[in-house]
């Protein structure tokens, strides 16, 4: 079996192969932490999008949606604290000259101790059998119990050090638990620094009447410098909730592993509008709905998990991760928080114009509380596409890369394969792909032996081949190939739409 970090880098290697993700203008040698994304990777972002908008907006009547610009007046960013406090905590190690967030040291060093409290309870789970009992385990294991309490030690003394903004105490605790460079091996570091995070443009004709601009480190300022137009043109009554998916931009120092972090990344968030008072409700009821969401997709929950924020944002007064298990470790996918009224407020006080909803039921006007929902598209497609590969060892002795990507994520719904290029079975082909492909994104191929095109199918994903041979030409019959089993049986080309669809229909998956 693959260690982790050979598994990440098949995973890597197989997106760009078969048309996923490429490096950025990679002829010249690339750009560090730009991504494009592919044929079949563009198929599988949009149907990512596609599901969460038809489940966010589509599914909810109090929630509409929203496109706004990149680019914003430069008193949003300030308005919003992210001139101010958009901040990343660096530190460099000396040997090395590599520069790494401080924050995600400390993390990475819990993350080493979760994984040897999760060893102690495999081996325990192994040693007990059918007799063992976790919760107990977990409770009354000396090591267990040390390890946790290491780990809320570090938890405290991060959250302290960061609300109190003392970055001298956030190195002295990297040095206290040993943490060294991965590269050097060393614990040789610079002292802690601050980095705004947000990149500088400017607008105008000429340098000299140019204004500086930003571009938006995140979605959420659009929604809320539009929350009164939105709320009275949609004639919205509070609760109520505006979605958006967006491209946002951050000057990340430490970008690393592939597309989970990015300096271009697209964000599919939504912001929930809802009386004081009434937040923390609503931010259990969003907690819990996102998660279904996740386990919507079919993929083990135990890849999932929450994370309560020690350390909380300055708009926030509760927060909580959706993480993932990555190959390289449980890692943020989705953020769920409760903002307060800090956004519409500043955004207020900054404009001058009054940002208030007038409740008919209470009769009286107030600055609505915000819960917020915020997931990484770019994160999501990782989540997927890092779960869905497989490499497999087949009875006969051979082997095969498949993707079992969700199949209503799928890029290609099913491929249309003739046994030949010759005797009638290209047209007929053709006519079956013609009569599919306004329901279903299809793929005509006849290059190579059949044997090779189920392997390249397999390998992006597809659900589905139909392969035409002489027999079709005599009773309308195909072959139709589950790319999971790899069971083939025959069936009549009418059958062909109510089989695919009943696969990928992503109404099947929405409750």
């Amino acid at each position: 079996m693959l260690n982790k970090e050979d598994l990440f880098k098949n995973i890597i290697a197989h997106a760009k192969e078969y048309g996923f993700v490429f490096q950025s203008s990679e002829i010249y040698d690339g750009l560090s932490a730009a991504y494009d994304y592919g044929p079949n990777g563009i198929e599988l972002k949009n149907n990512i999008k596609n599901y969460w908008w038809t489940s966010m907006v589509k599914m909810h009547e109090n929630i509409v949606g929203l496109d706004s610009a990149i680019f914003m007046h430069p008193k949003t960013w300030k308005a919003s604290g992210h001139i101010d406090a958009f901040n990343d905590p660096l530190i460099d190690n000396k040997d090395s000259k590599k520069r790494y967030r401080a924050d995600v040291l400390i993390e990475d060093h819990i993350s080493k101790v979760e994984l040897k409290i999760e060893k102690e309870i495999l081996k325990a789970s192994k040693r007990f059998g059918a007799d063992f009992n976790k919760k107990e385990f977990i409770s009354t294991n000396v090591r267990v119990l040390e390890r946790q309490k290491k780990i809320s030690y570090i938890n405290n003394k991060m959250s302290a050090s960061f609300s109190s903004g003392n970055l001298e105490e956030i190195r002295n605790l990297i040095i206290e638990l040993d943490i060294k460079c991965p590269i050097s091996g060393t614990n040789n570091w610079t002292d802690v620094r601050q980095f705004n995070l947000m990149f500088k443009t400017q607008m105008g004709a000429t340098a000299d009447g140019a204004s500086d601009l930003f571009l938006r480190p995140e979605t959420a300022q659009g929604i809320f410098v539009n929350f009164l137009n939105i709320q009275k043109t949609s004639r919205m009554k509070i609760p109520f909730g505006i979605a958006q998916i967006g491209k946002a931009f951050r000057n990340e120092i430490v970008a690393r592993q592939f597309i989970f972090r990015m300096r271009e990344f697209e964000q599919m968030e939504m912001q929930f509008f809802v009386q004081p008072g009434e937040e923390i409700k609503w931010y259990e009821y969003w907690k819990k709905t996102r998660m279904r969401w996740h386990h919507s997709l079919g993929i083990d929950s135990r890849n999932y998990r929450f994370h309560n924020h020690e350390n909380l944002a300055h708009y926030a007064n509760a927060a909580s991760d959706i993480e993932f298990k990555f190959p390289f470790g449980f890692k943020e996918l989705e953020g769920i928080h409760s903002r307060t009224d800090f956004d519409l407020a500043a955004h207020q006080e900054y404009s001058g114009k009054k940002i208030q909803y007038f409740d008919p039921e209470l009769g009286k006007s107030y600055i609505p509380y915000v819960v917020e929902t915020s997931i990484g598209l770019d994160r999501m497609f990782l989540s997927v596409l890092s779960h869905a590969f497989c490499q497999e060892k087949l009875e006969n002795g051979e082997s095969r890369s498949v993707l079992k990507i969700p199949a209503f994520l799928a890029p290609i719904k099913a491929a249309i394969l003739p046994l030949t290029k010759k005797d009638g079975m290209p047209e007929k082909a053709r006519a079956i792909m013609k009569s599919l492909r306004i329901n279903f994104n299809c793929q005509y191929e006849e290059k190579d032996s059949i044997g090779k095109r189920y392997r390249r199918q397999d390998a992006i994903g597809t659900p589905f081949c139909i392969t035409i041979d002489h027999q079709t030409l005599e009773d309308d019959t195909i072959t139709i190939r589950d790319r999971d089993t790899m069971q083939q049986k025959r069936i009549s080309i009418p059958k062909i739409h109510s089989i695919i669809s009943e696969k990928t229909d992503i109404a099947n998956f929405l409750n």
